[in-house]
């Protein structure tokens, strides 16, 4: 559903705007609101309305015992808040989320199939820089049959 990578700025009054393949896949699929929470590698992850209730009835299905799991969804879940776009397609991500992925002025938005990713644009490079090489030895790995 969400593909590509695309570089943005917050503006002055806090918003960043989606890109503009994002608001058109959102307006076909009609999300008209998303879920944003701490992802991992110190990113955000924002999903729509409907994946965001698939994951949260795969992470709800994990035991609550074990302690891994409550301390990941007492993470994930306290993280998580609700942004509509505006008519421009800007959305106002919460302080803390900013403050946890690092997100100060540039921003990357990375389409990944069922969610978007958004990323302090310097986080970005190094993750990018740090993982292009290793790319072709993990889909490897990934893909055995």
């Amino acid at each position: 559903m969400f593909y590509g990578e695309y570089t943005h700025s917050i503006d002055r009054k806090g918003r960043l705007i989606l890109p503009a393949k994002f608001r058109e896949v959102s307006k076909a699929h009609f999300v008209e609101k998303f879920i944003v929470t701490r992802g991992l590698d110190k990113c955000l992850f924002m999903f729509s309305e409907e994946e965001w209730k698939t994951q949260e009835a795969k992470f709800k299905a994990i035991s609550f015992t074990k302690q891994q799991a409550r301390t990941f969804n007492r993470l994930y879940f306290s993280g998580a808040g609700e942004v509509i776009p505006d008519k421009q397609g800007r959305i106002l991500l919460p302080p803390y989320l900013k403050d946890f992925a690092g997100i100060k002025k540039d921003v990357v938005l990375v389409g990944v199939s069922n969610r978007i990713e958004i990323w302090a644009k310097d986080k970005w490079k190094e993750f990018y820089g740090n993982s292009q090489q290793s790319f072709e030895e993990i889909a490897e790995k990934l893909m055995e049959i």
